[in-house]
């Protein structure tokens, strides 16, 4: 049975450099897992129905992260936390909505001193909605987007042992 990766982008700008870290690491745990790759949700194109409790198309999209077995959450850091838009969009699960979800948080940070906001703002809203998180979160600085295949191997490599379902 094959495995799929959701990858779900907080970002309110579309194509962003958060975009482009989520799906290269998509890509990486997919190399580790087997996984294949979902298409990318992209909140930025559904500001518009966001806060609209009966959309067709959040509901399809909500159902696709809810059914996949792993998910790359990311998001730029705002106030040393998440996006509302990303908020916006998780408040639509209730507690344990994303249980059996293999969640990896991540952050592109432009300071050191947001490093700790992943672990300390996505990961606890994850695992109240049933998530698990096993790994530690990815705080990404923008300051490496070039060099980011480097950067994103050595987190793979360092996580590996918890990204694979036994």
């Amino acid at each position: 049975m094959t495995t799929r990766i959701a990858v779900v982008v907080g970002n309110p700008s579309p194509k962003s450099r958060t975009r482009q870290v989520a799906e290269d690491l998509a890509t990486k745990i997919a190399e580790v897992t087997g996984s294949e790759i979902d298409e990318t949700i992209e909140l930025a194109e559904v500001t518009d129905e966001i806060f609209e409790w009966k959309s067709d198309r959040l509901d399809k999209l909500t159902e696709r992260l809810a059914t996949a077995d792993y998910a790359v959450i990311a998001t730029p850091t705002y106030k040393a936390s998440y996006t509302g838009l990303l908020k916006a969009f998780l408040d639509r699960y209730d507690a344990g909505g994303l249980h059996g979800l293999t969640a990896i948080p991540v952050f592109t940070i432009g300071s050191p001193a947001h490093t700790l906001a992943v672990e300390t703002t996505l990961r606890p809203l994850l695992v109240e909605l049933g998530a698990s998180v096993p790994t530690r979160g990815l705080a990404f600085p923008t300051a490496k987007f070039d060099d980011r295949a480097n950067v994103l191997d050595d987190w793979v490599e360092s996580q590996k042992t918890y990204l694979v379902k036994r």
